[in-house]
């Protein structure tokens, strides 16, 4: 474990270390984990006894137990489970802004939640939703992989727009693992949060949206007469900004939250509204472990 790092102090490590990535579903990994499966398997742990049934592999019936009860069962063991973790952070250049900027703090949100997963064996993945101009990431495991994960994420630019369906839509078409998926995103499409989040559900993985607004737009200090121009399509508009125009900023955006709430509650989603003024530590151990993303 390195001593220190940009993303991530090392007091926030010593937090981390002792965590763990959790999913609601029970996935079959392509390799063995470190990672109990609540699903019988064939290690070497005992777990329990069944009845045998014909077609059972013989070779996993209690013989003794049969020599007394003259009763065939079969022996049943913990497996352990390799999880594919993937996170997808929103590179577009909306994410390029606030103090730190949003996919700043999304970076080294993917940098805590990918280091627990590399302590506990499992398969860490990190993509940005313009990844499919380049080439693939590369997929991380162990905790020696820190580091380049670490370069990995150090050398994304928040510089990619492009739409959120169709950057979600290029992931699931590129990973075909199956586990926990986390959005990082501030939602903001013109063309809208839904298509996306559709192309999420479809893959069957655990998945949690990350909806990750600055200060700055919960609060924007501006008054007077401005001229705003659009980070990502250059559309400009001229506004006068008044206590009224104020509050109704402030209603849309409640409306937006609460909109895109709604619309992952409804479909088995889980939903975390994250404010970039709040320390990483605080939506790590408290508002991801309240979600159940992590224990």
């Amino acid at each position: 474990m390195p001593a220190t790092s940009t993303l991530l102090s090392p007091e926030l490590l010593a937090q981390l270390e002792k965590m763990e990535l959790v999913s609601r579903k029970i996935f079959r990994g392509r390799m063995k984990g470190e990672r109990r499966s609540p699903r019988k398997g064939q290690s070497v742990e005992f777990s329990d006894y069944r009845n045998y049934v014909p077609g059972d592999d013989l070779r996993f019936v209690d013989w003794n137990t049969y020599a007394r009860l003259e009763k065939l069962f079969l022996k049943m063991f913990l497996e352990e489970e390799d999880l594919h973790f993937y996170t997808l952070i929103d590179a577009s250049a909306s994410m390029d802004f606030g103090e730190p900027t949003k996919f700043r703090y999304a970076v080294q949100l993917a940098a805590a939640l990918g280091f627990i997963g590399l302590v506990r064996g499992d398969r860490v993945k990190i993509e940005t939703l313009g990844t499919a101009r380049s080439a693939p990431a590369p997929a991380f495991r162990g905790r020696r992989s820190l580091w380049r994960m670490l370069d990995h994420l150090e050398s994304l630019q928040p510089e990619q727009n492009v739409s959120l369906a169709e950057g979600i839509k290029t992931f699931c078409l590129r990973n075909s693992g199956r586990g926990i998926i986390v959005l990082v995103s501030d939602l903001m499409d013109k063309a809208g949060f839904q298509t996306g989040l559709r192309y999420l559900i479809s893959k069957d993985m655990d998945v949690y949206v990350v909806h990750l607004l600055s200060a700055e737009e919960f609060d924007p200090d501006v008054q007077g007469d401005l001229r705003l121009v659009d980070c990502e399509d250059s559309d400009l508009a001229e506004v006068t900004v008044t206590g009224p125009l104020l509050k109704r900023y402030k209603e849309t955006l409640a409306a937006f939250v609460a909109s895109a709430k709604d619309y992952c509650t409804r479909r088995g989603m889980a939903y975390v509204l994250a404010r970039t003024s709040v320390p990483l530590e605080e939506l790590v151990t408290s508002y991801l472990g309240t979600r159940g993303l992590v224990r």
